[in-house]
């Protein structure tokens, strides 16, 4: 992917992700990038192109940025925190409507959410879980194939404007809140007490 290219999806996706995707259109986007919509097709079919486009890239930094995330976490808590720290931080600046957009008109686009939603973060899930198991930080008692699509499943319900309208419930507030109920559901008596050093630590988030 050249430069000009990429700076490209990296400006729609702003834009989309600050005003939603629908209403977006491709002269708002060459208007934000200061080319010509001509200059723009010379990249992507249609919008259609260029929403699956910004999508796939997405996820892929998202994924490169959580895998350095993990590598360096100290333990399998430490890990889910700072993964959901900087998911948390995405989260707040994701307009309302993007995810339904995404699944109501932009179908193609949706499925490269979906597939990465349920292979990536998946498996990290689980590995997560089989992490802290050998650590002894969560309960070794747990199905982690079901806790781990537990997990994911709910992910997509932060984003239900039916059960959390977004004027009344921010998506980052739901998704922390996601993580604690998580975290707490799965630690052992040694990942609550590890827990409880972060809190008095001054992370009292958790």
């Amino acid at each position: 992917m050249d430069e000009k290219f990429q700076k490209i999806l990296h400006s729609a996706g702003d834009v989309f992700m600050r005003y939603g995707i629908r209403s977006v259109t491709m002269d708002d986007i060459a208007r934000e990038l200061k080319i010509s919509k001509k200059t723009l097709y010379k990249y992507v079919k249609d919008k259609q192109d260029l929403v699956v486009r910004v999508m796939s890239e997405y996820c892929t930094q998202d994924e490169k940025a959580c895998s350095s995330i993990i590598a360096q976490a100290q333990n399998a808590i430490d890990e889910i925190i700072r993964v959901s720290e900087f998911v948390g931080q995405q989260i707040s600046q994701i307009h309302s409507s993007i995810h339904y957009d995404l699944e109501k008109y932009y179908p193609r686009s949706w499925d490269v959410f979906y597939n990465y939603k349920n292979n990536y973060i998946l498996n990290c899930v689980k590995a997560n879980l089989k992490r802290g198991i050998e650590e002894g930080l969560y309960r070794n008692n747990m199905d982690m194939e079901i806790v781990a699509r537990l997990y994911v499943e709910k992910v997509d319900l932060v984003f239900d404007a039916a059960v959390f309208p977004p004027r009344q419930f921010g998506f980052s507030d739901v998704y922390m809140e996601l993580i604690r109920y998580h975290i707490r559901g799965i630690a052992s008596e040694k990942g609550l007490a590890y827990l409880s050093k972060i809190v008095n630590q001054g992370l009292n988030k958790y």
